[in-house]
């Protein structure tokens, strides 16, 4: 077999240029911190590569990309500051390489257990913008010979465009997202200021008074699952709501969603079972919270556009190497057209029922979840008909 020829240094500082270019013309994070991984994979010319960003809240660094290691659990995995490449090079604030790591204490070695990668080598820089420390970036087993100054180099100089790049797109996205807020905002502020002000008005009697309070009540409270809504979508864009993978048991976790839903479902009317296939998987890997959070979220919006006398049916099921949940529904439906829009942040469909609008950010929020762990999220709906919302998960490896 003929071995593809090493590019030269110059050859490397000419791409590096190329990526420049690339990292830059992007706004949207993940694709950016795929961009740098693959970037890193190549200039330093290694088998993978990982970008790790730092939680200084929590001291704890976070897989958030990386080449070739297929396992989607990786993403956004804790890794301790004190017991890893990572950390040191985020706390001492330099590069560094290790030519093997079975000999030095630094290697966090739980990597190689959920990877597919075995590692041997690392190369690691610091990602550091205007002297703050927001992560690292790692270079994992050379293809030919070890790590030298030249792959430093050119790591150290990506690093600093990448740190660059991630502040900017953070920095935009929350600038955004402020902007939509904001926008938000005010439908729910201009409703309490009308029914505040119609209350000072002495000519008012007691049952209008009691529907002025009833509004105020209802938008304080509208407000309220905005902010909590709007810090949810903040910390999954911004990359600091981390997941925290453990062992889910997908029974009990489809059991406890209907549980807390019985009660709504019960008030509005509408029946809720849960159907589990003999051969559903008794568990699976992800951020059980999370998770939970996301299902809770469309058995909500199922239940609020649906009619009295309706089904809801939460569904659990394994499929080759998937977990498979689905929430259905014989509401009121979502016409074809606002299909493709669905997921955007602060939409909603035109027509739906008023009176069960929401903030607009819960399925964002349900596909943030979904994609960080590696899965995806699909809807179908029939105007007048119903709505089904399919969640693919990853099952354990």
């Amino acid at each position: 077999m003929i071995e593809t020829p090493k590019p030269s240094l110059l050859e490397r500082y000419q791409r590096l240029i190329e990526i420049s270019r690339d990292l830059a013309s992007t706004l949207d994070l993940d694709t950016l911190l795929y961009r740098i991984v693959k970037a890193a994979a190549d200039l330093s010319l290694a088998e993978a590569s990982s970008i790790l960003l730092y939680d200084s809240v929590n001291n704890e660094l976070h897989f958030q990309a990386a080449t070739n290691l297929d396992d989607p659990t990786l993403r956004g995995l804790a890794v301790p500051v004190d017991r890893s490449v990572a950390g040191w090079i985020v706390t001492n604030r330099e590069a560094l390489i290790i030519s093997d790591v079975n000999s030095d204490g630094r290697h966090f070695g739980h990597i190689n257990k959920v990877s597919n990668l075995a590692t041997q080598s690392i190369l690691g820089v610091p990602l550091i913008n205007k002297d703050k420390v927001i992560g690292a970036l790692e270079a994992i087993n050379k293809h030919q010979g070890k790590f030298d100054t030249d792959d430093q180099e050119l790591l150290m100089i990506l690093g600093t465009q990448a740190a660059i790049a991630i502040e900017n797109t953070r920095l935009f996205q929350q600038s955004d997202l402020i902007s939509e807020f904001v926008h938000e905002l005010r439908t729910p502020l201009a409703s309490i200021n009308t029914a505040a002000h119609l209350l000072s008005n002495p000519k008012m009697n007691e049952s209008a008074k009691e529907q002025m309070i009833a509004a105020i009540q209802t938008e304080t409270t509208r407000l309220s699952t905005l902010a909590t809504s709007f810090l949810d979508i903040a910390r999954l864009e911004s990359g600091r709501a981390q997941l925290h993978i453990e062992k889910c048991d997908l029974v009990t976790l489809l059991n406890e969603c209907s549980s807390l839903m019985q009660a709504q479902a019960q008030g509005s009317g509408i029946q809720l079972e849960v159907i589990l296939p003999p051969e559903t998987p008794s568990t699976f890997q992800g951020d059980c919270d999370k998770i939970k959070q996301a299902i809770l979220n469309l058995l909500s919006n199922a239940i609020k556009y649906n009619r009295p006398g309706g089904k809801i049916s939460l569904t659990g099921k394994n499929h080759q190497n998937d977990v498979i949940v689905t929430v259905k529904d014989n509401g009121i439906g979502i016409p074809a057209e606002h299909l493709p829009r669905l997921f955007t942040k602060f939409y909603r469909v035109p027509g739906a029922d008023q009176q069960a609008q929401g903030t607009g950010l819960g399925l964002t929020i349900v596909k943030r979840i979904i994609e960080g762990h590696g899965g995806k999220i699909s809807v179908e709906s029939v105007e007048n008909q119903g709505t089904t919302f399919t969640i693919r998960l990853p099952s354990s490896p």
